[in-house]
Protein backbone atom coordinates (compact mmCIF):
# COMPACT_ATOMS: atom_id res chain seq x y z
CA UNK A 1 0.00 0.00 0.00
CA UNK A 2 1.68 3.30 -0.76
CA UNK A 3 1.74 6.29 1.82
CA UNK A 4 -1.09 8.05 -0.13
CA UNK A 5 -3.27 4.59 0.29
CA UNK A 6 -2.60 4.39 3.62
CA UNK A 7 -3.03 8.16 3.89
CA UNK A 8 -6.71 7.88 2.26
CA UNK A 9 -7.63 4.76 4.78
CA UNK A 10 -6.45 6.35 7.22
CA UNK A 11 -8.12 9.65 6.74
CA UNK A 12 -11.20 8.23 6.47
CA UNK A 13 -11.12 6.75 9.80
CA UNK A 14 -10.02 9.33 11.86
CA UNK A 15 -12.63 11.76 10.11
CA UNK A 16 -15.24 9.23 10.42
CA UNK A 17 -14.29 8.84 14.03
CA UNK A 18 -13.93 12.63 14.36
CA UNK A 19 -17.49 13.89 13.44
CA UNK A 20 -20.45 12.27 15.47
CA UNK A 21 -18.63 13.02 18.94
CA UNK A 22 -16.02 16.03 17.72
CA UNK A 23 -13.71 14.87 20.74
CA UNK A 24 -10.12 16.31 21.34
CA UNK A 25 -8.48 12.64 20.75
CA UNK A 26 -10.17 12.62 17.34
CA UNK A 27 -8.69 15.98 16.48
CA UNK A 28 -5.36 15.10 17.75
CA UNK A 29 -5.62 12.20 15.52
CA UNK A 30 -5.43 14.12 12.15
CA UNK A 31 -2.57 16.57 13.62
CA UNK A 32 -0.73 13.06 13.75
CA UNK A 33 -2.33 12.45 10.42
CA UNK A 34 -0.35 15.65 9.10
CA UNK A 35 2.74 14.70 10.93
CA UNK A 36 2.58 11.44 8.46
CA UNK A 37 2.38 12.85 5.15
CA UNK A 38 4.64 15.27 5.87
CA UNK A 39 7.35 12.60 7.01
CA UNK A 40 5.92 10.58 4.10
CA UNK A 41 6.29 13.24 1.59
CA UNK A 42 2.81 13.46 0.41
CA UNK A 43 2.43 16.73 -1.13
CA UNK A 44 -0.28 19.26 0.18
CA UNK A 45 -2.18 19.21 -3.00
CA UNK A 46 -2.79 15.01 -2.65
CA UNK A 47 -3.90 15.55 1.34
CA UNK A 48 -6.35 18.53 -0.28
CA UNK A 49 -7.78 15.93 -3.04
CA UNK A 50 -7.69 12.86 -0.26
CA UNK A 51 -9.82 15.36 2.50
CA UNK A 52 -12.30 16.24 -0.85
CA UNK A 53 -13.07 13.18 -1.79
CA UNK A 54 -13.45 11.56 2.22
CA UNK A 55 -15.43 14.52 2.55
CA UNK A 56 -18.18 14.51 -0.43
CA UNK A 57 -18.25 10.31 0.71
CA UNK A 58 -19.82 12.24 4.28
CA UNK A 59 -21.70 14.41 2.66
CA UNK A 60 -23.67 11.45 0.66
CA UNK A 61 -24.52 9.85 4.02
CA UNK A 62 -25.24 13.28 5.78
CA UNK A 63 -29.09 14.53 6.16
CA UNK A 64 -30.03 17.81 4.83
CA UNK A 65 -30.36 19.43 8.31
CA UNK A 66 -26.62 18.35 9.33
CA UNK A 67 -24.64 19.50 6.43
CA UNK A 68 -23.62 22.92 7.64
CA UNK A 69 -22.17 21.27 11.09
CA UNK A 70 -20.69 18.66 9.70
CA UNK A 71 -18.89 20.95 7.12
CA UNK A 72 -17.97 22.99 10.05
CA UNK A 73 -16.84 19.35 11.64
CA UNK A 74 -14.39 18.85 8.65
CA UNK A 75 -13.23 21.99 8.36
CA UNK A 76 -11.55 21.82 12.00
CA UNK A 77 -10.56 18.53 11.77
CA UNK A 78 -8.87 19.76 7.89
CA UNK A 79 -7.03 22.64 10.03
CA UNK A 80 -5.38 20.52 12.42
CA UNK A 81 -4.31 17.93 9.42
CA UNK A 82 -2.62 20.71 8.12
CA UNK A 83 -1.39 22.53 10.87
CA UNK A 84 1.75 20.50 10.52
CA UNK A 85 2.64 21.60 6.83
CA UNK A 86 1.69 25.07 7.68
CA UNK A 87 4.82 24.71 10.82
CA UNK A 88 7.00 23.24 7.83
CA UNK A 89 6.58 25.99 5.38
CA UNK A 90 7.24 28.63 8.04
CA UNK A 91 10.22 27.22 9.50
CA UNK A 92 11.48 26.61 5.97
CA UNK A 93 11.13 30.49 5.48
CA UNK A 94 12.81 30.62 8.91
CA UNK A 95 15.71 29.09 8.00
CA UNK A 96 15.88 31.33 4.42
CA UNK A 97 18.93 33.79 5.24
CA UNK A 98 18.43 37.47 5.61
CA UNK A 99 20.12 38.71 2.32
CA UNK A 100 17.33 36.86 0.01
CA UNK A 101 14.99 39.53 1.40
CA UNK A 102 11.76 39.39 3.69
CA UNK A 103 9.94 36.61 4.29
CA UNK A 104 6.28 36.53 3.33
CA UNK A 105 4.02 37.03 5.90
CA UNK A 106 5.66 40.00 8.16
CA UNK A 107 7.82 37.62 10.03
CA UNK A 108 5.52 34.92 11.49
CA UNK A 109 7.60 32.22 13.16
CA UNK A 110 6.80 28.38 13.43
CA UNK A 111 7.39 28.89 17.58
CA UNK A 112 3.81 31.45 16.90
CA UNK A 113 2.57 28.72 14.59
CA UNK A 114 3.26 26.33 17.29
CA UNK A 115 1.82 28.61 20.04
CA UNK A 116 -1.24 29.22 18.27
CA UNK A 117 -2.31 25.59 17.62
CA UNK A 118 -1.49 24.78 21.06
CA UNK A 119 -3.34 27.93 22.02
CA UNK A 120 -6.88 26.55 19.65
CA UNK A 121 -6.16 22.90 21.28
CA UNK A 122 -6.63 24.41 24.71
CA UNK A 123 -9.41 26.11 24.05
CA UNK A 124 -11.51 23.40 22.82
CA UNK A 125 -10.54 21.78 26.07
CA UNK A 126 -11.98 24.26 27.71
Amino acid sequence: MSPLERLARDYRMALLSYLPRREEAALNRGYELGRSAVIEQVGLLELARVHHDVFLAVLEETQADDVLPVAAAASEFLMEVLATFDMTQRSLHESRPAARGPRPGGGVTASRSRAEHAGRTRARRD
